[in-house]
């Protein structure tokens, strides 16, 4: 039995390196884009989900403020995006913003809404791999 605790032990050792290891190298970010049909400013049920929507992560240095990684993704008919994110970026400021919107009537971000904070590090003190 001492053996099968001992093995049992190791297992989840090695699972939780794995797990650890994961989370520092690869992340998702994951949004949605709409139209604030109402203009309003916030998420109504009025508000229509944009499909083919371009959007890209930028991540910046603290300091200098250069370009350390970049990615794009296009929105899905719910209007939403997934965007893999390789590495981490703790030492960075990553925005996503909407590049291109195939809707003439809502292409211009509202104002303060022109992108969002997205934290691409496993060394901020949560564990999870998913940005929202």
């Amino acid at each position: 039995m001492a053996k099968a605790i001992l093995v049992l032990s190791a297992l989840c050792c090695i699972l939780a390196f794995a797990n650890f290891a994961q989370c520092n190298e690869h992340f998702k970010v994951e949004g949605s884009v709409y139209c604030d049909t109402c203009r309003v400013q916030f998420q109504t049920r009025l508000s229509e989900y944009i499909e083919g929507t371009w959007v890209r992560l930028v991540c910046r240095d603290i300091v200098t403020e250069q370009v350390k990684y970049e990615a794009e993704a296009l929105t899905d008919k719910n209007g939403k995006y997934t965007i893999a994110v390789v590495g981490d970026h703790e030492n960075e400021l990553c925005d996503v913003e909407v590049v291109k919107s195939p809707r003439e009537d809502c292409k211009d971000p509202a104002i303060g809404f022109e992108n969002s904070r997205a934290v691409c590090s496993g060394n901020v003190g949560m564990h999870n791999p998913l940005v929202m």
